[in-house]
């Protein structure tokens, strides 16, 4: 069999040309009965076939392919070769597709060489936040707050397998069985968590979390009514009068999405080290230094914590540190960091409402062994941080800031704390929709004495509780 070259491409070389290529013909459509909600077994088996044709068309790529033209290629000559290539093989199979599907099988395999396979066409489309991947045949997205199952699939765990190996590796990490968990990122910055055998049973467990190319602004939040225009605005001039915040909330609340579309409050002169497991963050700052944290390796050496990297950074003249998520002992320098000339530094946390945070945070303290009491520990965490704001994702897939709450001091070994905005829930609707209102609670921060004094006024109305500053949903 000839070897197959890929070459630049001729001038003359047009993608309307796959078209002179022979096809079988697709046969004329009969009357069918009505669509039923399953697809039917001829339809599985076809698709099984067609998934099998293109991982066996692509290993024949590979084994006929001039490796040392590929590079100078660009994408949509590459793609165009590719398809004159495939077109004749699936002329060649009988395989019984259209020009149209020719086109996309072609796009497929150009995913696999140079891709990511199935997933490709998932991270392409903007609608999808998460990629939840359970084994090669089960593939879930979610779409605005609502999980879904995906017609794409892999071929066997192998191919998965292949295709998580290809993610971890473009950012010098590995996932084997002596490592078989691991935390990536693609390069839009898109978050990866993968788990392969022996811990995960069925298959590789895999989870993408994407973010969008455009990063979401407060007005953009607003406009999305996860919170009111006034408790932006507030929480824009607290963040902008060094502020120090710590954003709470469960898996997929928006905790990181918040975080960055604070970040815009941040002068352009101050200087922002960031310190993430996996780098994720987007912030709008020219000056930022973003550190991440190092995995051992196979010998099991050369392990770098976020707690060295919190104590490297503060030798790195920050003006602020931002932890993408506080998660263990670091939390006590991070801590020492916010109270000794860093206010202003933000991080996230897991927990289900703002009294919680503190009380993880003071087991994450307890974590490092230090021999420090517990009243001296929450004197540290009042004294560092000035506001706790709770995201939540709610039932019906939407995500809303549900409370702004403020640390005011210690009153004997109690840390105090006022909420300045809450979300109230107050009913369902018959569609599932939540239906509540944003309010303020009455009491106004100890801030806004310092946000005055460095030309921020807030308006006394935003703290009046006599009426909502939002309401979504129907009224019930």
């Amino acid at each position: 069999m000839p070897r197959f070259s890929l070459s630049q491409p001729d001038p003359k070389t047009t993608v309307s040309d796959l078209q002179d290529l022979p096809e079988t013909p697709s046969p004329k459509p009969e009357a069918s009965p009505p669509a039923q909600p399953r697809a039917s077994k001829e339809d599985q088996s076809l698709n099984e076939q067609l998934l099998e044709a293109k991982l066996r068309i692509h290993s024949q790529i590979i084994d006929e392919l001039d490796l040392t033209v590929l590079g100078e290629l660009s994408e949509d000559d590459l793609r165009t070769q590719i398809g004159v290539f495939v077109t004749r093989q699936i002329a060649r199979e009988r395989l019984p597709l259209g020009s149209q599907e020719v086109s996309a099988f072609a796009d497929s395999i150009v995913h696999e060489m140079v891709g990511l396979g199935p997933l490709e066409p998932l991270l392409e489309d903007e609608s999808i936040s998460d990629i939840l991947i359970n084994g090669y045949n089960q593939v879930y997205v979610e779409r605005g707050g609502e999980l879904e199952l995906s017609a794409a699939r892999f071929r066997d765990n192998e191919h998965l397998r292949r295709i998580v190996n290809k993610i971890v590796s473009a950012v010098g990490r590995r996932v084997d069985e002596g490592s078989p968990l691991v935390d990536a990122r693609l390069s839009d910055g898109s978050r990866v968590n993968a788990a392969i055998e022996p811990i995960a049973i069925d298959g590789p467990l895999v989870s993408i979390r994407k973010f969008s190319k455009k990063p979401l602004t407060l007005d953009k939040l607003v406009g999305f009514n996860a919170l009111p225009r006034e408790v932006a605005d507030f929480l824009f001039g607290a963040v902008k009068c060094r502020v120090t915040a710590i954003i709470s909330g469960g898996t997929g609340s928006g905790k990181t999405t918040l975080l960055n579309a604070l970040s815009a409050a941040i002068s352009h002169k101050e200087r922002l080290i960031t310190i993430e497991d996996a780098a994720e963050l987007q912030l709008q700052q020219p000056h930022v230094a973003r550190m991440e944290t190092r995995p051992a390796n196979l010998e099991g050496n050369g392990e770098i914590k976020q707690r060295e990297l919190v104590k490297n950074a503060l030798r790195m003249r920050p003006d602020r540190v931002i932890l993408g998520e506080v998660r263990s002992d670091e939390a006590f320098d991070m801590l020492q960091a916010m109270n000794t000339g860093h206010e202003g530094s933000m991080a996230t946390i897991h927990a289900n409402n703002p009294r919680e945070a503190i009380t993880r945070l003071e087991q994450m303290v307890a974590m490092g062994g230090l021999r420090i009491s517990q009243e001296a520990v929450r004197g540290q965490i009042s004294a560092a941080i000035g506001l706790i704001l709770q995201a939540q994702r709610l039932s019906d897939g939407s995500r809303r800031i549900t409370h702004v709450t403020e640390v005011t001091g210690m009153e004997g070994d109690v840390i105090q704390m006022q909420d300045i905005f809450v979300f109230n829930r107050l009913d369902t609707a018959d569609d599932g929709t939540v239906i509540g209102e944003f309010r303020a609670t009455g009491l106004r921060p100890k801030c806004l004495e310092e946000m005055r004094r460095r030309g921020i006024h807030v308006p006394a109305e935003t703290f009046d509780p006599t009426h909502p500053l939002l309401e979504v949903g129907a009224k019930p």
